[in-house]
């Protein structure tokens, strides 16, 4: 009789701060999300007609607004050749490490203004940029912390088994990703019950998956919609509260 075991394993390094990348990776990360936070505060200051003595934005004598995205591209290419050609050990590593990450907060948190290309800092479009900050502190802690579950290398499964698995895996995100949540489908890579979650739950009204399989009058679509109204309820509370709400009278694209 064949016997085949697949071994799921979620490995935290008990002391990963001690492992040179993985440290390099938690400054980052934590200069990132504070920068976020600060820049954002600070912009939400800016706008408030209760602080006026908050200081406000880079304008040049012509008028020229440079926006704080400028600041953060330049402090990543900077960061990023000297990276290469110093190749600093540490602790320089993790200040270079931590310059880099603030210079990642600066320009992810107008990640908007890449896309459109205008500033559309505080209108409904603006949202963006916070739903791409969630992203990449998802996926960037998960790698940082070293989350492996399918832990190819140590894995004393057999070869069939391991394509099914890492199969099933990704089937089960990218179907995740089809049903309209693309978030829990990239978490679902690392942490496979993300993804189980994500495909019995009810697909987005908006994604490929629903269109194809629900019908538009049907009782799977209502309940979508009024399942997502909710969602997108919580989401722009949550949203509203860190990052501020959208300008009442900013214009839609």
């Amino acid at each position: 009789m064949l016997h085949t075991a697949l071994t799921f394993r979620i490995q935290l390094e008990t002391n990963f701060l001690d492992v040179p990348g993985q440290r390099a990776g938690f400054v980052v990360l934590a200069a990132f999300l504070g920068t976020f936070l600060f820049i954002r505060t600070s912009a939400r200051l800016m706008r408030s007609p209760k602080v006026p003595w908050w200081p406000g934005s880079v304008t040049t004598e012509s008028g020229l607004h440079l926006h704080h995205l400028v600041w953060g591209i330049v402090l990543i290419m900077l960061c990023g050749f000297l990276g290469y050609v110093v190749n600093p050990l540490s602790p320089w590593n993790e200040i270079l490490a931590g310059f880099f990450g603030v210079g990642c907060g600066l320009t992810m948190d107008e990640f908007a203004l890449w896309i459109y290309l205008r500033d559309v800092y505080w209108a409904k479009e603006g949202r963006v940029s916070f739903d791409a900050v969630v992203v990449a502190t998802v996926i960037g802690a998960l790698l940082v912390l070293g989350v492996a579950p399918l832990d190819i290398p140590r894995n004393a499964s057999s070869i069939t088994t391991l394509i099914l698995t890492v199969g099933l895996d990704v089937g089960l995100a990218v179907t995740t990703i089809l049903r309209g949540k693309p978030l829990l489908g990239m978490v679902g890579i690392f942490f496979f019950p993300a993804s189980i979650v994500g495909v019995v739950r009810l697909a987005s009204p908006r994604s490929p998956w629903a269109r194809r399989f629900y019908s538009d009058d049907g009782k799977r679509m209502e309940r979508s919609r009024e399942r997502w109204r909710r969602i997108e309820a919580r989401r722009r509370r949550v949203s509203d509260l860190i990052a501020g709400a959208p300008a009442p009278d900013a214009p839609d694209s």
